[in-house]
């Protein structure tokens, strides 16, 4: 199938008289938004640096009738191309519709523009005593519109949700260059079908949101976490069952494997680094970080009675963090390890699939074999709350890289078979769309189509995401 593509010389110009200096075309900002997380280089024919809604509805109707392609983009901070403008086109940059437009303290909501940054919600929320959850690795460089294209998680998951249980309504220009607001301002509202979650995890291809108005929460008084060393990865699944059946709701319930932790030892304390793996079956093969937020005192308790499920459950070593330093230290090391994955190896290749709770050792324990037949290395970590594993497949050279994408497609497979799913957060983008048949039937795919169909007929809003391609 023939997407569209990039503007003519002529639609070029006339966009340049159009949009003035908004319309980028030096080498350098189009490279810039040429590249997202996910190390793909695609970069556009030019892009517009939106400022208000009437510019982009403008744009949108002259990609109608001109036949071109455009790119909604946030901060590229998004690991799966989404962002990208794989047959050229105009990226439609959004991160100067950065307002935080209120932080509603009577309604307990906030209304935002796409270009603001999670973080910067979080602490205009945390100023009034209100706490916006969802908490992407990318929180600090991560945009609200693109966290809603993607529908964004991150370790709160286990307890608060993700990013679509927060947008209550959003405002966004249709690709027919039609402005649509959807959803309400109120915590519950049940007329006609839900757009709103409809296009929350769209990716870009419904629509380009413009505004959103979020769900907010009372801020916890505390937070409080700890982190232990198991002997292997089906003692640390087994003491989190303990923890999530014995009547805990942590916030967060984080897993690093024993390749993580190889990695990563360095930042822990001698006593901890002592259980870390040496030879096969020698020591610790799995750290668990879990976390408990609400009430002081609640919290203190939660966390001690935690630990001493730990211990039960055959910790081999603890790393309490009885106070905030001691906890930032503990995320660090979390935090850590995708940094330290990046520096290790030439070939990266991200997955982020998710499985039933209970399959999280399985998935680990079919790892091995996967490595061997495809000679590469795979580190798992991710959100064990949720099932959410982030299995980042690497390789020393580029001549590896086939292998790598093999290893990849087979590592879905097995999430598939495990009851799972290929993507947990990151979503399809381009990186993922040829898989896509492995996981959605048929009828699906073609009810999918069919409703890009009828919100995009000419296919000008990012064109050849999510959907494999179809034969001309």
């Amino acid at each position: 199938m023939n997407h569209p593509g990039a503007p003519d010389p002529e639609t070029l110009s006339l966009l340049k008289a159009e949009f003035g200096p908004d319309l980028l075309t030096s080498t350098g900002e189009l490279a810039a938004r040429g590249r997202d997380d996910s190390g793909l280089f695609l970069p556009p024919a030019a892009v517009l640096l939106a400022r208000d809604e009437t510019q982009i509805s403008r744009l949108l109707v002259l990609a109608n009738e001109r036949r071109f392609a455009v790119i909604p983009r946030g901060a590229g901070t998004g690991l799966a191309g989404a962002c990208l403008a794989e047959t050229g086109g105009v990226v439609l940059d959004m991160s100067a519709m950065n307002r935080i437009i209120t932080v509603d303290e009577k309604s307990v909501t906030a209304t935002v523009e796409p270009g603001v940054l999670n973080i910067e919600l979080r602490r205009a929320a945390a100023a009034k005593g209100l706490f916006y959850p969802p908490d992407p690795a990318s929180l600090d460089t991560s945009t609200l519109g693109g966290n809603a294209a993607t529908n964004a998680g991150g370790p709160a998951c286990v307890k608060y949700g993700t990013t679509r249980d927060y947008v209550l309504g959003l405002s966004c220009v249709l690709p027919t260059g039609e402005a649509l607001r959807v959803g309400t301002a109120t915590r519950k509202g049940v007329v006609g079908y839900d757009l709103t979650r409809l296009i929350v995890g769209s990716e870009g291809t419904l629509g380009v949101i413009t505004s959103l108005t979020l769900k907010l929460l009372p801020l916890p008084e505390g937070q409080a976490c700890v982190a232990a060393v198991f002997a292997d990865v089906g003692a640390a699944m087994r003491a989190i069952s303990a923890v999530m059946t014995r009547g805990h709701l942590p916030s967060a319930i984080e897993f690093l494997d024993a390749r993580c932790l190889r990695l990563v030892g360095d930042l822990l304390p001698a006593h901890v680094r002592a259980g870390l793996p040496g030879a096969p079956g020698e020591h610790g093969e799995a750290l668990v970080l879990i976390e408990c937020d609400g009430g002081q005192g609640e919290t203190r308790r939660a966390i001690a009675d935690i630990e001493s499920l730990c211990r039960e459950c055959g910790a081999l070593g603890i790393l309490p963090a009885p106070d905030e330093a001691a906890r930032q230290a503990v995320w660090d090391v979390r935090r850590s390890v995708s940094t330290r994955i990046h520096e290790s190896c030439v070939v990266y290749i991200p997955e982020d699939i998710a499985v039933p709770v209970g399959r999280i050792a399985d998935m680990v324990a079919a790892l091995p074999p996967v490595e061997a037949r495809h000679g590469i290395d795979i580190y798992a970590f991710g959100h064990a709350g949720d099932g959410n594993i982030h299995l980042n497949l690497t390789a020393p050279s580029e001549a590896r890289r086939p292998a790598v994408e093999a290893a990849a497609e087979e590592c879905v497979r097995l999430a598939l078979g495990f009851g799972g799913t290929m993507s947990g957060e990151h979503g399809v983008g381009l990186a993922k769309r040829r898989m896509l048949p492995l996981e959605i039937a048929p009828v699906s795919l073609r009810l999918q189509r069919g409703i890009k169909k009828l919100f995009d007929p000419n296919d000008i809003l990012n064109p050849g995401k999510i959907f494999p391609e179809e034969a001309c």
